[in-house]
């Protein structure tokens, strides 16, 4: 019984993750926006970015793993052990991304008067708003992967300390 309540909430957990991170993908994806500034037009999206490419890929593929990994039930300590370290991977994964998208975002937001980039957002604001709610929704699933991984290694502690007993 105590092992379909573990199943249980890590499977919801992984639900919400994974919700999170399609969030993140389609948000990302479909933001764009233009402002027209002495006859000409500029476009703002997500392919303009390096980091942006990189965190709709990271989510993109993260949402896969999170698809694929709910059909696997982890009945042995080796299939446990394989899901913790890579849902170590796939949590760092997502923070490098969401770690370099607020980066590029803050710039945008700002500028950075020193390298004399002015900030866009004021001329994209839907853009800018689409990018907001993308790292929001990837924090929110980055944060649902920390539980899943501190709940994955009290589990495999318990049993390792129950075997050992």
């Amino acid at each position: 019984m105590m092992a379909l309540s573990q199943h249980i909430i890590v499977s919801l957990l992984r639900v919400l993750a994974l919700g999170g991170t399609l969030a993140a993908t389609i948000v990302m994806v479909t933001s764009h926006d233009s402002f027209h500034f002495l006859g000409f037009t500029f476009v703002a999206n997500f392919t303009n970015s390096p980091t942006f490419k990189y965190f709709v890929a990271v989510n993109a593929l993260v949402s896969g793993y999170g698809i694929i990994v709910l059909f696997i039930h982890p009945n042995n300590l080796g299939a446990r052990r394989v899901l913790l370290v890579s849902d170590m991977v796939v949590t760092l994964l997502m923070d490098s991304s969401i770690s370099a998208c607020i980066a590029v975002g803050e710039v945008g937001k700002k500028g950075n008067n020193a390298a004399g980039w002015l900030p866009i957002c004021g001329q994209v604001s839907k853009f800018c708003g689409h990018v907001e709610g993308a790292i929001f929704a990837a924090f929110l699933a980055s944060l649902l992967y920390f539980l899943i991984l501190f709940y994955s290694f009290h589990t495999l502690l318990n049993n390792f300390y129950t075997l050992k007993s």
